[in-house]
């Protein structure tokens, strides 16, 4: 004969830690994940905005010696 089995208090205990378990492990791998995403990504942002600082210096000493040639 097949007897039914209730889940006991401790059983709901333990089911409840393993999901909450899982969602951490879960939020940890999409954690790192975008760490690993986002550092070369802010790499190229600040070489791309040290390139631009470059190439404003220039455009800006070239507008400046335009116009002190003038006078």
């Amino acid at each position: 004969m097949a007897e039914d089995i209730k889940p006991t208090g401790q059983d709901k205990r333990n089911q409840s830690d393993v999901i909450k378990g899982d969602f951490s492990t879960i939020l940890t791998g999409v954690g790192t994940l975008l760490d690993s995403t986002m550092a070369p990504l802010s790499k190229i942002v600040a070489q791309a905005l040290d390139s631009l600082t470059v190439v404003a210096k220039q455009i800006l000493e070239g507008v400046s010696s335009s116009l002190g040639g003038k006078k």
